[in-house]
């Protein structure tokens, strides 16, 4: 069918009274209409005179005009795809950690420098107002930071896609450090309200949970045909925030998804006088957006995640079949017009959910709803960590989604004979390979739902596709082969370096022209100016300048003054063990045990340690971590016989606006996985981009990353994911390396006899004790080898010049690590999507 026509705008039509002029308020682009725009909002938006404003209503004021100029190219956005009617993509992530919006906004819509200036006349500073600006905190580390980059790469390129996910009324919590302990506040991110965000209520859909299956035979054949019946009923009400794509005037949508009762209370429990039980409901309905990531540790936690990933799945497969359905009268054409990416095993649900639509809704057949439903759907995995592939007890799904259960039985069912008949009597690849997993109770697997769901299923790094294809999902891979295929992740150069880091970003532009901002390979040109002594004196003042920022903010935030001209040795990301904070904990306390037992010198160059990192409220071995790294913070800081030489600081409240002042500032990243743990990391992407060289693993993408910048420039130690499975596989010893290392056996018995915590001796024993007994990721056995690799950091560091030289060609061969080329790679290999220029 051809595509619906819309109905003919005034602005088309050139009606005077309506065409937006060039310099309207909300368009224009001038100094002067910009400062208007600026000066109206805080006039009639924020009913503010200039002496009353304070800098939360200048923040707005200044985001409202931005956002005027948002909407205009938004709306043109939006007629363009309709009038075109391109293939759409769909990205379902359950987080998306979207950073402050204020200066990325204005530097992709080209209005940073003239805002600069213009508040610069009226006597105000536009960096002040970016700081009062909350981070959304939508997510929980590199899955939602991703999801970001990938938004601000798609409008870059000028692809039709929509983000979907959840408006979390409280996103990721925002931590105390107290005593040294991880403390939980609330994020009340929307406390003052979201200028970026517009509410949709008009395409409020409606989700139901619970009641049961009536079946009928409707049609001339008889069919079955399910009903769903005596559900509750939850509404999902969307609020659309625009991104902006750099140098174009495309802005996509990103939806998220707001919780709402279906009534606000029973009317009759309240006139019986029973106000309490008559908002239960109510509260109980809006809770599904309340919180990001409910603590599963228990039921009510478990039944809640549950909802909320169906609840947002629900709630986004029903607008992209309304949306579709606007042009097409028939679903043929669905696959074509419709790409739906799931963002890691959180959006799997969709597949069921697409297929109640199409079977129940719409009476399309099982196998022409199958046919719609794979060719649409691809699915991205994020992990190889067991836990990390969702399961869920089938007494809950049925009790929530008893539909759904029926279809994934009977997807199951079809897909088991396949099984069996590719590998006739091998049951036991069967079992392995079944979308339930027998045991007590049973558990519907959701990562093998959306592998038996999709056209496509991409791992984010090299390393980690071939482990998911040889190992976490081997079965499926040798059926169906063609299915899998990788996608390296990507980092988005213009919040990572041009917003972050400015002052690089000046100097690289002067040096090769701005190209770099959409075409990060142009980047290789400067590989001759490492070799320009007067380049790198330039870099080095431009980490100096960085590094000075963040001194202050330490100084400020933590009350620890630390070395400017130290080498910055930094950490930051979720804290989990296989990350192994711990591991870079140890070497501190071997450096602090040499610097008493030789002197000074035997520490090697000045280092200031830096750790940023959010523990899940339930997971109490990395919350003692964090107690732990406090602990030697103090120890080390207090100590007036070091000088100096060492510091180490826990940056409370890691969160990208925070990210944004530390990647800049950074000499060595910390990349130290257990190799084949970590599915890729953009954090190491992060780092080389903003000339930080890599001390790490081969694991995830540092061994990409190693290939492109070049092993001399790479500090590499440990184990490989090989030897790490064969020395499992022969019965790993980690007590062995604590009887054998002394310095290794010092650092140990340092912390378990309470030297670090003398008010609680045995506060760190059971930390020490697992590692000895245990040692699931390998630190003491990768810790004689890390240590080496420091002391090649330090001899290297030694030499500012050779130093520099490795973080310019680090900077350099960065391009590959792009989420533009990420993007273009699903786009032409996944989702088959076209970019549509917006005029």
């Amino acid at each position: 069918m051809s595509t619906q026509a819309l109905p003919p705008s005034p602005l088309d039509a050139g009606d005077p009274s309506t065409v937006i002029k060039v310099e309207d308020d909300r368009t224009g682009l001038s100094a002067e209409t910009l400062a208007r725009a600026f000066t109206d909002h805080l006039t009639f938006s924020q009913a503010k005179t200039w002496h009353t404003a304070t800098d939360r209503d200048r923040f707005l004021a200044l985001a409202l005009a931005v956002r005027d100029r948002l909407v205009h190219r938004w709306i043109h956005t939006q007629q363009t795809y309709y009038r075109s009617d391109p293939k759409r993509v769909y990205y379902l992530s359950l987080e998306y950690l979207m950073g402050r919006a204020l200066g990325d906004t204005m530097l992709n819509l080209g209005l940073y420098d003239a805002y600069r200036a213009v508040l610069g006349d009226l006597g105000l500073d536009v960096e002040t107002l970016r700081q009062v600006e909350p981070d959304p905190g939508l997510g929980n580390g590199g899955l939602g930071r991703l999801a970001a980059c990938f938004l601000d790469s798609m409008a870059t390129l000028a692809l039709p896609c929509y983000g979907y996910g959840i408006r979390y009324e409280f996103g990721i919590f925002d931590q105390l450090i107290r005593d040294g302990w991880q403390v939980e506040r609330p994020d009340e991110w929307l406390r003052f309200g979201n200028p970026w965000e517009i509410e949709r209520p008009e395409y409020t859909v409606r989700v139901r949970f619970g009641g049961q299956i009536e079946w009928s035979h409707a049609g001339a054949g008889g069919d079955l045909r399910a009903t769903w019946v005596g559900a509750k009923t939850v509404l999902g009400v969307p609020y659309d925030t625009p991104i902006a794509g750099f140098g174009n005037d495309t802005v996509n949508t990103l939806r998220l998804w707001s919780a709402r009762a279906s009534e606000e209370f029973d009317l009759s429990v309240f006139n019986a006088g029973d106000y309490e039980r008559a908002v239960e409901d109510k509260n109980a309905s809006e809770t599904i957006s309340k919180v990001l990531y409910p603590n599963d540790n228990v039921m009510q936690g478990r039944e809640l995640r549950l909802k909320q990933e169906y609840f947002f799945v629900a709630c986004s497969v029903q607008d992209i079949v309304r949306r579709y359905r606007r042009a097409h009268q028939t679903f043929d054409a669905f696959p074509d017009k419709v790409a739906l990416q799931l963002n890691d095993t959180h959006p799997s649900l969709a597949v069921a959910e697409l297929m109640r639509v199409l079977v129940d809704e719409n009476d399309l057949t099982w196998d022409k709803a199958w046919d719609i439903t794979q060719r649409s759907i691809a699915y991205t995995n994020h992990t190889l960590l067991p836990e990390a592939l969702e399961k869920w007890p089938v007494p809950l799904f049925e009790q929530l989604l008893p539909r759904h259960l029926q279809i994934i039985y009977e997807v199951n069912r079809r897909f088991l004979r396949a099984v069996l008949n590719a590998h006739p009597f091998d049951h036991e690849r069967a079992r392995r390979m079944s979308l339930v997993e027998e045991g007590e109770p049973r558990q519907v697997r959701m990562a093998h739902l959306a592998v038996v769901g999709s056209h496509s299923v991409n791992g984010v790094a090299e390393l980690h596709t071939r482990l998911l294809k040889s190992e976490v999902l081997r079965d499926f891979n040798e059926m169906y082969p063609e299915r899998f295929n990788n996608k390296t992740n990507g980092v988005t150069p213009r919040r990572w370096l041009l917003c972050a880091n400015p002052r690089l970003a000046a100097l690289v532009t002067e040096a090769i022209g701005p190209a770099w901002v959409t075409d990060l390979d142009q980047l290789r040109r400067l590989e001759p100016l490492a070799d320009d002594a007067a380049f790198r004196r330039r870099v080095r003042d431009v980490k100096r300048d960085n590094k000075l920022a963040l001194a202050r903010y330490f100084h400020e935030a933590n009350a620890v003054d630390v070395d400017v001209d130290s080498l910055f040795d930094v950490q930051i990301k979720r804290l989990h063990e296989y990350k192994r904070q711990l591991l870079n904990v140890l070497h501190i306390v071997a450096l602090f045990n040499r610097a008493k037992r030789e002197g000074l010198d035997a520490v090697g160059v000045p280092r200031t340690f830096v750790f940023g990192a959010k523990a899940a409220p339930g997971y109490v071995t990395a919350k003692l971590i964090i107690k732990l790294i406090n602990s030697v913070a103090q120890v080390v800081n207090g100590d007036a016989g070091l000088r100096g030489r060492l510091k180490v600081v826990f940056a409370a409240n890691y969160r990208v606006s925070l990210a944004e002042k530390i990647f800049p500032a950074s000499d060595l990243s910390e990349q130290i996985s257990t190799a084949g743990k970590e599915a890729s990391g953009t954090g190491n992407m992060k780092f080389a981009l903003n000339g930080a060289l890599t001390i790490g693993t081969l694991d995830g993408a540092n061994i990409e990353i190693r290939e492109e910048v070049g092993a001399e420039n790479f500090f590499l130690f440990g184990l490989t994911a090989e030897e790490v499975a064969e020395r499992k596989l022969q019965g790993y010893q980690p007590w062995r390396h604590y009887d054998e290392n002394p310095e290794l056996r010092a650092v140990l018995d340092l912390i378990r006899t309470g030297f670090f915590s003398p008010e609680q001796p045995q506060l760190f024993e059971g930390l020490v004790d697992d590692l000895v007994k245990r040692d699931q990721y390998m630190l003491l056995a990768d810790f004689a080898s890390y240590a080496e690799a420091q002391q090649r950091v330090s001899r290297a560091f030694q030499d500012p010049e050779a130093w520099t030289r490795m973080a310019i060609l680090n900077i350099a061969r960065m391009g590959k690590f792009s989420s533009d080329r990420a993007i273009s790679q699903y786009a032409a290999e996944i989702w088959g999507a076209t970019a549509v220029p917006v005029a």
